[in-house]
């Protein structure tokens, strides 16, 4: 004698498939934010990475930019360019660098660059300084 069992009820299977795919994408999700913060956190500090810490507008021929590198290579600064707009940014040929090769070392090391230019007060003006290797850094700033 057989005897089914009729009280056993299973769970539907529309069901278990939007749980399986809730499932999965639960995990992609941590996966990718896991990955994007380890990424993050390496690649941020590597190689050159250029900030500024102060521009000084010591006379009105004269900008001053203090430019460091807090990543984990040694950087030279190749060009800098200035404009009143950031589509109209020309290339600065009068340019002094301290140290004088334009050299900024990793980890801080922090390189002057005084750039030979009128301004006037009030104008909103682009900077764009290009190292050797690795990215630009690229800001904007009111002359005082």
């Amino acid at each position: 004698m057989k005897r089914t069992i009729r009280s056993r009820h299973a769970i539907s299977p529309i069901l278990a498939t939007l749980l399986l795919v809730v499932i999965a994408v639960a995990a992609i999700v941590v996966t990718y934010a896991w990955v994007m913060t380890y990424m993050s956190a390496q690649t941020s500090q590597a190689g050159v990475f250029l900030n500024r810490d102060a521009v000084s507008w010591p006379t009105n021929a004269t900008i001053t930019l203090y430019v460091r590198n807090t990543g984990t290579s040694d950087a030279i600064i190749d060009s800098v360019y200035v404009g009143t707009s950031a589509s109209n940014l020309e290339k600065q040929t009068s340019v002094v660098y301290d140290p004088p090769t334009g050299a900024v070392a990793a980890y801080g090391g922090v390189v002057n660059v005084t750039i030979a230019r009128s301004w006037s007060t009030g104008t909103m003006y682009y900077f764009r300084v290009v190292p050797k290797v690795g990215p630009l850094l690229e800001f904007n700033i009111i002359a005082p």
